[in-house]
This record gives structure tokens, C-alpha cells and sequence, in this order.
């Protein structure tokens, strides 16, 4: 009997799914956004848990096969070191890819045509036609750095809208059919760009972009990775969009770049510190867009559904003997840092 602990919101029909696979025992806990003690008497026959976070009391579960994240960044939990811990681990990739490519379009379209300065003129009552609230970004460049389920999607989305796509990865890019991918999202066999760029060839990529989306892992590799000398390879005319993490753009680099107009404005949703303090500067720039970590959660109404479909699919591997999708490499869980004040 294989015995499944359920501690992540999925929809009736999923977790029925579950309850009929063969040889299975489920049980669902009342679920918690935060690392909380759950009983040991229920963690230790676990064979496999699917969950945000991990218990408190995660050495209890000492039967458990598989952990199934509800997310995608993994930083958070280095503390528990997962690297070092005899179960395999598989994150949430392709649940909330479509989420934040959407973001990405909708920042991009706002930035290029100044929406927080169409919104202030309307705030006035002001009647102002201005050239730069009538810009297009169809025939614009964005620049990906990183190509994994969120850059993928938003290459999808990017080229839908008439972009041209240019990509930036250590070791260019190879099919990911190992991932969890809905029909119709992503880009799985990696034909998507229009140009890729590898390691080495850095300002080549960024000078000549419109839009530059990060769309990578923080890890102690990747904090601090955009700095000075990326913003300034930068056209004045492009903009900056981080849906990542914050702190892989150097924060002191990138208020230098807007004080002093190396680029033309920037998108955040991920920041420096959670909340972001009210008295920051990053709030009081006029072409600067701060979004408060939302661009994909588990609080949109499709996340039941892809989380759902993602437990299934990767149960029914687990009980078949399959590849699993979403497998985490040891290499990068210990590759992941924990932030300041990140969660």
C-alpha cells in the first residue's frame, strides 16, 4: 500500500483520481502556507508527500519516496537540505508558467505605452494624445535570460504578438520533455527563438533588446548576477522585467540605472526584502511598475487544476515505475540559497 500525505489544495476531481489509483492510501491534511508540525504518527508511513512547504518535523517522515512541491522556487527550503536527504524531490514547473508570461505581455505592453502616465492624465482629467501612449511592442526585441518553463512560455506568448525572441542560456537550449507542460503552453522541443546566446556572449545579448525578462533560479550562482556592466550593455531605450527573483538583479546597480536613465524602466514583482518597505525608492519612480509577488500563485483559479493534473501524472509514474517530470538534481538543491527576508 502506497501511502499518499496531500497538503496542497487541488480540485474534487484530482483528488478522486488519486484515491482510485491502485494500491493507494490518501490522506489529505488541512492545508498550511507555512512550515507547521503535522503528527508523526501520519509522517512516518508516508511514501509520498505533496505540499508547499514541507512539515516542521520533516525527519519524521522517514518512509517518504517522493516530495511533490506546490512551487517552483526551492531557495526557501535549503534550510531543511534536501539535497542530502534519501527521497526524490519534484517541483511545480509549468503550473504557473502561463501566469507569469501573461504578466510579462501585460508589463511590456503597459511599459511601452506609459499605461501609469495614461492613468495619472486620466486621474486629472487631462485630455493628452502623447506619441508614447500610442506604441506598439509587435516587431520589438525581448531578450530571455534563461530558458526553462517561464522563459519558454513567455517565448510563446512573445512570438503570438508578433516579438522577436532572443534567448541567453549557459549551454543554449535542448528539448524539455521531462516537464510538466499543459497542451498548448511552453515550448518543449526548444524551437521557439529566434536567436540563442551562450555563456560568453553576454553583451551581445543585451545589446540589442528591447525588453530583457529574467527567467532563471536564484542560487548563490545567480545572486547579484545583473549588475553595473549588464544594465549599461543595455540599449536607454530598453526596459527591465524581473518576474524571478529580486536579487539577481544587484539592487544599488539597478537604482544607479534608473536615477541616471541607463534604461527606460523596469517591471518587478519579485524584490529585495518581503514586504518591500513604503519609503523605498523603487516605488517612486513613474516608470517603474512594482506588482506585489504575484505574477503566478497558488491563489488563481487554475492552480487547483494544474496542481491537480501535475499530482496525477507524476503518482501514476511513481507507481508504474516511470520518469517522473519536475525531478530537482541534487547539483541544484544544493546549489539553492536561502534569501534575506525572502518568504
Amino acid at each position: 500500500m502506497i501511502r499518499i500525505l496531500l497538503d496542497v489544495v487541488v480540485t474534487p476531481e484530482a483528488v478522486e483520481q488519486l484515491r482510485q489509483l491502485p494500491n493507494v492510501k490518501l490522506h489529505q491534511l488541512e492545508g498550511s502556507q507555512k512550515s507547521v508540525p503535522r503528527p508523526a504518527e501520519l509522517l512516518g508511513p508516508a511514501h509520498v508527500m505533496i505540499c508547499k512547504r514541507p512539515p516542521e518535523n520533516i525527519d519524521d517522515l522517514t518512509s517518504l519516496k517522493l516530495l511533490q512541491l506546490a512551487t517552483v522556487g526551492y531557495e526557501h527550503l535549503a534550510h531543511v537540505k534536501l539535497a542530502g536527504r534519501p527521497f526524490t524531490v519534484c517541483n511545480a514547473r509549468g503550473v504557473f508558467d502561463t501566469a507569469i508570461a501573461e504578466w510579462n505581455a501585460a508589463m511590456m505592453i503597459n511599459l511601452t505605452r506609459d499605461l501609469r502616465g495614461m492613468i495619472r492624465q486620466q486621474e486629472q482629467g487631462a485630455w493628452h494624445r502623447a506619441d508614447r501612449f500610442q506604441q506598439e511592442i509587435r516587431g520589438k526585441s525581448v531578450g530571455i535570460w534563461g530558458y526553462g518553463g517561464l522563459g519558454r512560455d513567455t517565448a510563446r506568448v512573445a512570438k503570438a504578438l508578433g516579438m522577436t525572441v532572443h534567448v541567453f542560456t549557459r549551454s543554449g537550449i535542448k528539448p524539455r520533455l521531462g516537464d510538466f507542460t499543459p497542451p498548448g503552453t511552453g515550448d518543449p522541443e526548444g524551437t521557439l527563438p529566434d536567436q540563442v546566446f551562450r555563456q560568453g556572449q553576454e553583451r551581445e545579448f543585451l545589446s540589442c533588446l528591447d525588453f530583457l525578462i529574467l527567467a532563471l533560479p536564484h542560487s548563490e550562482k545567480t545572486t547579484g548576477l545583473i549588475g553595473e556592466n549588464e544594465l549599461r550593455a543595455l540599449p536607454r531605450t530598453a526596459f527591465v522585467l524581473n518576474p524571478a527573483r529580486g536579487p539577481i538583479i544587484q539592487e544599488q546597480a539597478l537604482l544607479k540605472a534608473l536615477q541616471e536613465g541607463w534604461i527606460a524602466g523596469a517591471a518587478l514583482d519579485t524584490h529585495y526584502r518581503y514586504p518591500m518597505p513604503a519609503d523605498h525608492p523603487l516605488w517612486k519612480f513613474p516608470n517603474v511598475y512594482m506588482t506585489p509577488h504575484v505574477s503566478g500563485g497558488d491563489h488563481s483559479s487554475l492552480f487547483p487544476i494544474r496542481m491537480g493534473q501535475l499530482a496525477v501524472e507524476n503518482i501514476r509514474r511513481f507507481l508504474e515505475g516511470r520518469p517522473l517530470l519536475n525531478v530537482v538534481s541534487r547539483d541544484d538543491l544544493r546549489e539553492a540559497s536561502v534569501p534575506q527576508k525572502f518568504w
